[in-house]
């Protein structure tokens, strides 16, 4: 046998084959660098569509950032009543300037309650954000920058605390299906967080 070098080959040139945990390594790394790949290119084209859902019919709409020729659109075609802003005001940008714009042109209050998506939402907070969604005139649409999490978070209130729904069919609004990852180590899990304070707080299981 010839002998080895310090590159995993022999003298001979011929290439020393991987150990079979490197292999299986390997091939983790490279499901998960594509699985991740894909969510990417999901959540990409879920927010450049809007990420516009109808959550409860004639109730409650979710979406990303739109366009105020979008908004208007669809302020008209569901009668929008109420459009929650999770980004907060803006004012001076272009894209606050056009949203007030639509919503005013098309008949719909306007309403900026600022969040953020990477902070927990503070017990009195929290408590705003409920005492808005009980009050807002419906049909309400609630959105944020991307639709995921911060939206996420207003629609799983929404739905289980205004609307009624069980627990956990409303907790699939603050998921991967919309956009938001619900991993600890992620800045968005504030969402999650501050969820589950709510839970505890209204006596439901986690």
């Amino acid at each position: 046998m010839g002998r080895r070098d310090d590159i995993g080959q022999t003298a001979e040139g011929s290439v020393r084959p991987r150990p079979r945990w490197q292999k299986i390594v390997l091939r983790v790394g490279l499901s998960i660098t594509g699985a991740a790949a894909l969510f990417g290119a999901y959540v990409g084209i879920l927010i450049l569509s809007g990420n516009f859902h109808e959550v409860i019919p004639g109730r409650f709409y979710r979406s990303a950032q739109l366009s105020g020729a979008r908004l208007g659109e669809e302020i008209d075609r569901y009668k929008i009543k109420t459009v929650i802003n999770l980004r907060g005001a803006s004012t001076g940008k272009s894209w606050y300037d056009d949203e007030l714009r639509a919503t005013e042109a098309h008949g719909a209050t306007h309403v900026d309650f600022g969040m953020s998506a990477r902070k927990d939402l503070t017990p009195e907070r929290t408590q705003e954000l409920l005492t808005l969604l009980k009050t807002a005139e419906q049909p309400i649409l609630v959105h944020c920058l991307s639709g995921a999490d911060r939206t996420g978070l207003a629609s799983v209130i929404f739905l289980q605390q205004v609307a009624g729904v069980d627990e956990e069919v409303a907790e699939w609004q603050l998921s991967p299906i919309y956009g938001h990852i619900n991993l600890p180590f992620l800045a968005a899990y504030a969402m999650d967080d501050t969820w589950e304070r709510l839970e505890k707080v209204i006596g439901l299981d986690s």
